[in-house]
Formats: C-alpha cells, structure tokens, sequence
C-alpha cells in the first residue's frame, strides 16, 4: 500500500497539440491582418505596409508548411512547442518594430505564447520564453520605427511613460506566467494523482475479481473431472484382487475426490449466497486492515465500542485499501504503539487511528489530502528511508470518499504528541451498498460477474459424478 505502485504515473508535459499551435497562430494572423488594414486602409496612416504584410504572410506560410508536414493531431515535444512559441514572440516583436515598439496598444500581445507556455509546458521552457519575451520589450522600448499617426502630426511618448510601459508589460508578464503555470501545474497534478487512484483501485479490483475467475475455472474443470473419476471408480471395480494397479487407481480416484471438494470451495468463493464471504464486519475489517502491519516493531492496538448491533458491511476494496494506507502512513511514524478504534452507534461508525509520532506539520496541516504533498518527510528513519510521490493520503482520501466516508487529519491534543486520523460513514451508508464506482473497469468486471453468475447458477456446483 505504499507509493510505489504509482511511483511511475506521473505523466509527461506532451501535452501541446500541433493543431492547437497552428490554430492560435491563424487567429494572429487575422488580428494582425485586421489590424493594419484598420490603420493603412481605412485611417490612412502612413505605415510600411510592405514589409508589414511580409512577416503576416510568413506566419501563414509557416502554418501552411507545418500542416503539410505534419498531421494536426500530433502531439509535440517540449522543445518543439517551445521552439514555436519562441517564433511567435519573435514575429510579434517585428511587426511591433515596425509599427511604433511599445507604443503600440497592441505591445501586450508578446505576453500571449508565454501565457500558452504556462499553461502547457514545464518551468524550464516557460522561463526561457519569458526571459525572450522581456529581451524583446527591452529592445523595443528603444529601438522601433514611428507609431502610425497621421501626417504633420509628431507623436512620441515621454521616455518616462515608456519606461513605466515597460516595467507594467515585464511585471504583468511574471505575474501572469507564474499565475497561469502555478494553475495549470495544479491540474496536472490532480489530473496524473487520479490517474494513480484509478491504477490503485483496478488492481484491487482486479484482486477482488479473481473469485470469479476462479469460480469459471472450477465450472469448466468439472466435466474433465467428471471423466477421470468415473473412469477410475469403473476400472477399480474391475480388477481382481491382488492386482499390481489397484494402489494406482486407488490414488487416482481419492485425488480425484480431493480435486472435487476444492472445485466445490472455489465455486462457493463468490457465490451471492455466501454471505460469510460476502459481508465483513467491522471488527473484520480492523483484522484484515492490522494484519500485513504485524511484526514491524510497532504495537498495534485495536479496540471497539458502540451501541446497538456491529456495523457489517460490503467487501470493499477502496476501504481496506484506503484505511491500510492511513495505518501504513502511522505506522511508519509511530516511535512504539500505534492505537486503532471503531466506535458507532444507530447512525454513524468511526474508525480513528492515532500514533505517538511526531504528527502532522504545522505549515502543512491545512493542506493534507494534496495530491503530491509529503505530509511527514517520507518514511521514518526506523523503517527505510525516502519517501514517495506523496500520493498514499491523496489516494486514500479519494477512494474513502467515494465510499461516503469523510476523513479528517490532525495532531493530538498536548502534552500527546503523534497524528489523528478519523474516518467517519453514515451507518447506512457504510451498512448497505458502499461500493466504489467501477465504471472504468466496466468491461473487464461485466466479463467476470457473466461468469460468476453462470457458474453460480449450476445450484448443483463442480459435478463429477456421471
């Protein structure tokens, strides 16, 4: 239940489409089209149309160029999306050059592939295109050619109007990129940590789902079966006494019998009717939860109370992996004893675990459940080192949630020392069906519940016998 399963989910920045890129760079060219037929055209503005119309046109061939090249749906590097950001910013500065620097109303648009940098590629890039963006500026702030106006009229802004221009469009460009990939980087992680929760859960699933596996592999075991013990009943039956291959046959048919009665068990696995199998009661799942953590140095205290009958719900997958981590988690903190209780009532069930470890930091106390948040500093000194992804409380969070559950995380009230973790169902919901959605895994668990339930209909089970 540690991280490792998922230590390998995180997904890669390929996230930037050629299409997207290709897209972006078609709505520029028409601004940019726009906007100086507005002013060469339409005002009448004395401006070098010329070699204006030039750099748009580039962007189109470039364009042109890259959808011949390459399918619209390819996914591309970091470097290559970064490469034509990087064009972009250069493009735009030429006709800022050429159309009055910085005074251009239009200036701020140099801010635009930075934004889409942030939003889709990593720090390193994001920076190295800002950094171009801002030697742009600078350049423009001082070296550019008139800014369109009509003719007689002399328009130039005070140098200190076009340094506060330049020091507004570099700090709006930080400010702006840093907002955008701090989102966006946010996303990712909660998008690859859901990720790494759907991987978790299909493989207890996938766990859970062997029964009925094994229940189709003892139906259609059962006719070979069958045959092998009813021709070893026959053939003993028919040798005289004293015969060199009575033993033989005697052990084929008691092997046989035993096959028998194991096919019957495996069938009565994931039978509906098995409700020992079926349902788990609390103090069950406290058993099942401790178990694998006996023999770690730790001791392991469980306890239960309550009012009224023992809650007694569905084998769940999520819940005794998301409580397994929660205890893995104290346990690897804990100095001596680590304390697990149930309590419940007519309305609620509780399960708490405490340890006596150093609990929860302060500055991040607020934030637990996080995705890639190392709640502790990985593993204790006395049990291994390193920590992980800092996925396990995020993992377990998730799937106890969609059980109905809700967790709360905190430190024990002074002069204690060691974390908290309470973990509280409405007793409805915990009682009745608190399965987690398995929607992803539809088609491979349908498979399985078609052969648990024709192996389940043969009331009779794994006949032999003829």
């Amino acid at each position: 239940m540690a991280d490792h399963p998922t230590s390998n989910i995180t997904l890669p920045h390929r996230r930037l489409k050629l299409d997207t890129l290709v897209r972006l760079r078609w709505l520029a060219v028409g601004g940019q089209t726009a906007a100086l037929l507005v002013v060469h055209v339409g005002l009448g503005y004395p401006t070098p149309a010329g070699p204006a119309f030039a750099m748009v046109a580039l962007s189109a061939w470039f364009n042109i160029f890259l959808k011949i090249r390459s399918p619209s749906a390819m996914r591309l590097s970091e470097r290559a999306a970064a490469l034509q950001l990087a064009y972009d910013i250069l493009q735009m500065s030429g006709l800022l050059f050429l159309t009055g620097g910085l005074g251009n109303p239009f200036a701020f648009l140099l801010m635009a592939p930075v934004m889409v940098s942030a939003t889709g590629l990593s720090a390193r890039y994001t920076v190295v295109l800002g950094i171009l963006a801002t030697v742009c500026a600078s350049v423009l702030a001082v070296l550019h050619l008139p800014l369109p106006w009509p003719v007689g009229d002399d328009f130039s802004l005070p140098v200190v109007y076009s340094v506060g221009i330049w020091i507004a469009l570099v700090s709006t460009l930080g400010f702006m990129a840093t907002y955008a990939f701090r989102v966006a980087e946010e996303a990712r992680q909660l998008a690859d940590a859901l990720a790494a929760t759907e991987l978790v859960l299909a493989r207890e699933q996938h766990l859970n789902a062997l029964d009925g596996l094994a229940t189709a592999a003892a139906h259609e075991l059962g006719t070979p079966l069958a045959t092998i013990y009813l021709v070893a009943k026959e053939l003993s039956g028919e040798l005289e006494d004293g015969d060199p291959h009575t033993e033989d046959l005697a052990l084929i048919h008691s092997q046989a019998e035993r096959c028998r009665g194991i096919l019957r068990q495996l069938t009565s696995l994931s039978s509906e009717a098995d409700r020992t199998y079926q349902r788990m009661p609390v103090s069950q799942l406290l058993e099942d939860v401790i178990d694998p953590h006996r023999g770690t140095g730790v001791a392991i205290h469980a306890t239960r109370s309550g009012s009224g009958s023992e809650p007694v719900g569905t084998r769940n997958a999520a819940i005794r992996y998301g409580l397994g981590n929660l205890l893995e988690n104290a346990v690897d903190f804990a100095k001596t004893r680590v304390d697990v209780s149930a309590s419940w009532d007519d309305t609620a069930l509780s399960i708490s675990i405490m340890d006596d470890g150093p609990g929860f930091s302060d500055n991040i106390l607020g934030k637990i459940g996080d995705p890639y948040l190392s709640i502790r500093g990985g593993k204790s000194p006395q049990r291994g080192t390193g920590g992980g992804l800092g996925l396990g409380i995020f993992i377990a969070k998730t799937l106890l949630e969609r059980t109905g559950a809700k967790l709360s995380l905190d430190n024990l009230a002074p002069p204690r020392t060691g974390a908290h973790i309470r973990v509280s169902w409405p007793r409805k919901a915990f009682e009745h069906d608190s399965t987690v959605d398995e929607a992803p895994f539809s088609a491979h668990n349908g498979k399985n519940a078609r052969l648990t339930q024709a192996a389940t209909d043969d009331s009779s089970g794994p006949q032999v016998d003829a």
